[in-house]
């Protein structure tokens, strides 16, 4: 099976190039060979490449700056999504596309279901939800899958920042009110083969068709994921740090947050057989890999 993959640099990208496997020859493509906001290039790639299956991994993720710059953000989390479900449809592949937790208001209580009312409260939040409308819209065989907290050896997030301020600090102060599910993105990297794998055995199959959730088992809030960052990295060695649990209007930023981002992962599970591990699994993973 190849798998093509729009984008390159990102954290799921990298993830996924590094499970390329005897089975599964990954292909991941990013500026400037690949814009996704031009879907001639998109083509031309696809064409070259001859996948069974795309994989739209590109996005614009910058949460507090896309408030500022909307306009960016659509481009890429909505009309490149489309693009990108557009040049599949054409070639007759299927496509999964990655989401966010973060298309959700956050205000209801316990875990939320695929077919939950949506309620972005920023302006990621909307374009991610847009470029899952566009993409349900522009290809009948896609797979939709909403992630949340993603975090992984590779470029920034919540972990290597965690890790860079116990170095510099004896404590730190972290939101305790907003909660989700930390997820290692090498996981949702796995969880994607095992879908692709599903999908491209059985393409009319509508159970493998439409949104899912995916994250690792288990809930948290930040400060608990940052204590359990620190608590592993003490056991091994690593820096360390207290941390002084704090609220969100404690910490404002230009976007705000969902209070509650813990999806429910039971579609995923259920149609495709698989479960991501306990959020702590990963982070001890995470660590594990950082430390090689």
């Amino acid at each position: 099976m190849k798998l093509f993959v729009s984008g390159r640099e990102g954290q799921l990208a990298r993830s996924l190039l590094a499970l390329s496997a005897a089975d599964v020859d990954v292909v991941a493509i990013g500026r400037p060979e690949l814009d996704i906001t031009d879907r001639a290039s998109i083509e031309r790639a696809l064409d070259a490449h001859k996948p069974d299956i795309v994989v739209n991994a590109a996005a614009y993720t910058a949460v507090d700056r896309a408030e500022s710059e909307r306009d960016q953000a659509f481009a890429i989390n909505r009309d490149g999504a489309e693009n990108v479900a557009l040049a599949a449809a054409e070639a007759g592949l299927p496509v999964i596309h990655v989401s966010t937790d973060y298309v959700f208001s956050g205000s209801a209580d316990g875990w939320r279901h695929e077919q939950d009312p949506t309620g972005p409260q920023n302006v990621y939040g909307a374009s991610k939800l847009a470029g899952e409308q566009a993409v349900a819209a522009a290809n009948p065989a896609h797979a939709i899958l909403r992630t949340a907290w993603v975090y992984s050896p590779y470029g920034g997030n919540f972990l290597k920042t965690m890790l860079r301020l116990a170095g510099d600090r004896e404590r730190v102060g972290v939101v305790a009110d907003q909660f989700g599910t930390p997820t290692y993105a090498p996981d949702i990297a796995e969880a994607i083969l095992v879908a692709a794998r599903a999908i491209v055995a059985d393409p009319q199959n509508s159970d493998l068709q439409g949104v899912f959730h995916l994250t690792a088992q288990g809930e948290a809030n930040w400060a608990d994921f940052a204590r359990e960052i620190f608590r592993q990295s003490a056991a091994r060695g690593g820096p360390s740090a207290a941390v002084d649990a704090i609220t969100t209007a404690d910490y404002p930023t230009p976007a705000r947050r969902p209070a509650n981002s813990r999806l429910d992962t039971t579609r995923f599970a259920t149609s495709f057989g698989h479960k991501l591990p306990d959020w702590r699994d990963g982070v001890a993973r995470c660590l594990a890999a950082l430390g090689d």
